[in-house]
């Protein structure tokens, strides 16, 4: 049987971290940013862990060939 391949859509939009969580991006910060404040564009930098146990899962087996 071949070889499973990575999503590549998934692998350029989540990582996992050592301990085995799934980090991913925040939304609505490539454009129109002028409106927003320094505050939400400050906090939408910062990667976020994924919670939901189902997307989790689903999100691990595209990542991990």
């Amino acid at each position: 049987m071949p070889k499973m391949k990575t999503h590549s859509g998934a692998k350029k939009r989540f990582s996992v971290t050592g301990t085995g969580k799934v980090r991913r991006l925040k939304a609505y910060k490539s454009h129109i940013l002028t409106k927003k404040s320094s505050k939400r564009k400050r906090n939408l930098r910062r990667p976020a862990i994924m919670t939901t146990n189902g997307e989790v899962k689903r999100i691990k087996r595209l990542i991990q060939a």
